[in-house]
């Protein structure tokens, strides 16, 4: 089986930056050279007025269209309780907002949206853990009807690093895709996963459970995303492609591709996820470690 593996640009370092669509899509298509974004929920919130949102949608379209940039997926950015909220009342909240961006997502034409599963309170995780987890269950195959009422292809979720925001392990996402999709009711589009290079539980005594081409040996086939960056040790994460960061990095092309391919993956995406400190020089940096991010892979991936 052929495999293809793209390369785009997660939009989470444009939120406070380059919040214009035109502004971010130009950056992306002209200078970086990349036609692929993922779409962050802090760039068009749901809870915004309808009509602002119309607009900003149409201004979104208009700028991708400019650029020719495809807007396939799109991603929750904030890390909030979600699903997981310990109170009822606020749980349906996140419901209606989940269902409110998915609807933003697919009049931007993408074919998925994602997130979280939902984070336990730490009260909730001791007294209430299966409790919360059935909620968490429940409103995402809520949310799965929802998509293919509107058109959506499947969903995504994004395995983290601890026990109390859910996937931590190996096992645990393993557990946590049984549930999602079970074979006797499955759900009404496909849950699958956005796998992260830079999750795992670091105290687990599975060494598998940090080793991110494992993970995609293991989840590949089940990973339409990936949410790419430099791993290193003891250093703040989403670190981009730079020589100095890849002399210490875990992050190896050849070796990533390699997993993909023994995971029977088809095709996938791995988006660029990087962060910048609102400090000097970091965030004077943004667009030449974005570029030297994209000139790395650029020989191993299409873009």
């Amino acid at each position: 089986m052929s495999l293809t593996i793209k390369l785009g640009i997660h939009l989470g370092f444009a939120i406070n930056r380059y919040p214009e669509a035109s502004e971010w899509a130009k950056l992306i298509s002209e200078e970086l050279g990349v036609k692929q974004v993922k779409f962050v929920s802090d760039l068009l919130q749901p809870n915004y007025p309808d009509e602002l949102l119309e607009k900003e949608i149409e201004n979104v379209k208009e700028a991708c269209n400019r650029y020719n940039i495809s807007l396939n997926h799109t991603f929750t950015s904030p890390r909030w309780n979600f699903f997981g909220n310990p109170n009822a009342e606020m749980r349906r909240y996140w419901l209606w907002w989940f269902k409110k961006f998915a609807l933003i997502s697919k009049k931007l034409g993408a074919k998925s949206t994602g997130s979280l599963l939902g984070i336990y309170s730490v009260r909730d995780y001791k007294e209430r853990n299966d409790f919360i987890l059935n909620e968490i269950i429940k409103n995402w195959y809520n949310f799965a009807e929802y998509a293919e009422e509107i058109g959506l292809e499947y969903l995504t979720w994004e395995p983290m690093s601890i026990s109390r925001e859910l996937g931590e392990g190996i096992e645990q996402t393993r557990l946590l895709m049984e549930m999602l999709n079970n074979r006797k009711s499955p759900p009404a589009v496909p849950i699958l996963l956005c796998l992260d290079v830079d999750h795992g539980d670091r105290g687990s005594n599975n060494p598998d459970d940090t080793n991110p081409y494992e993970w995609i040996r293991l989840f590949g086939k089940q990973s339409p995303t990936v949410d790419l960056k430099q791993v290193t040790k003891n250093l703040f994460g989403h670190k981009p492609f730079t020589p100095e960061y890849n002399k210490v990095g875990l992050i190896n092309p050849e070796e990533l591709i390699k997993a993909f391919e023994e995971s029977g993956a088809a095709e996938t995406t791995l988006f660029l996820e990087l962060s910048f400190r609102e400090r000097y020089p970091y965030d004077n940096n943004v667009i030449s470690d974005l570029k030297a991010s994209v000139d790395y892979w650029r020989s191993y991936v299409s873009i």
